[in-house]
């Protein structure tokens, strides 16, 4: 983690001493999340959970047509659950609300009336809230719903506080500044705060935005 985060500070000074123009986006869409390494009576029934981001960031060039993006992200993550036949019929759905800081390196090919663009780099996120929410039988238990809010520190918690990985980015830059963009999240960090298999964060994204 602590070379994680100097890789995060030597990547800003970089850019803070680049002389060019600074300009700034902010870009939101729809998140469809998952788990790696889910246990195998529970793989066969995750889905992809329907959530959504807001992405504010800095475009800070150092170089002809290269980039470095830090920025500041509210990411909704997860993972659903469907049952069906043997096992009952219900659902469960975890939601997680994370804020992350992403350093992204950005390359842009001029087409057309604008620039596609490809980018990847490292983030940090703090997993600040989150609610498990159930309808049904699953899992041979007894028909019911409900939900509880996730705790995310202290022996029982649900969940470990820090999630790290790496992203993904590309899409397409307007020349008047408005972004159509698709990532992927991959988490290397493990999110199990018990014995069992590390589990991460799988997410795909997608949006639009806009660069000023």
């Amino acid at each position: 983690m602590k070379k994680l985060l100097l890789s995060f500070g030597a990547v800003v000074l970089l850019a803070a001493g680049a002389q060019a123009q600074t300009s700034y986006g902010l870009k939101a869409g729809v998140n469809l999340g998952k788990y790696s390494n889910v246990s195998t009576e529970l793989d066969d029934y995750q889905k992809n959970n329907v959530s959504f981001y807001v992405t504010g960031f800095a475009d800070i060039p150092v170089a002809p047509q290269f980039s470095i993006q830090p920025g500041v992200s509210l990411q909704g993550k997860g993972a659903k659950y469907e049952a069906s036949g043997d096992n009952g019929s219900g659902s469960m759905t975890q939601n997680v609300m994370s804020i992350e800081v992403p350093v992204n390196a950005v390359y842009y090919i001029p087409a057309g009336a604008g620039n596609v663009f490809l980018g990847a780099g490292p983030y940090v996120g703090f997993n600040i809230s989150g609610k498990q929410k159930w309808d049904g039988s699953f899992g041979g238990v007894e028909a019911s719903s409900g939900d509880r809010k996730m705790e995310f520190s202290g022996d029982d918690k649900d969940m470990n506080l820090i999630d790290a990985g790496v992203n993904f980015l590309g899409g397409y830059k307007f020349n008047n500044g408005f972004l159509i963009n698709a990532g992927y999240n991959l988490g290397l960090s493990n999110l199990n705060p018990g014995d069992g298999e590390k589990s991460s964060n799988r997410v795909l994204s997608f949006g639009v935005g806009f660069q000023f």
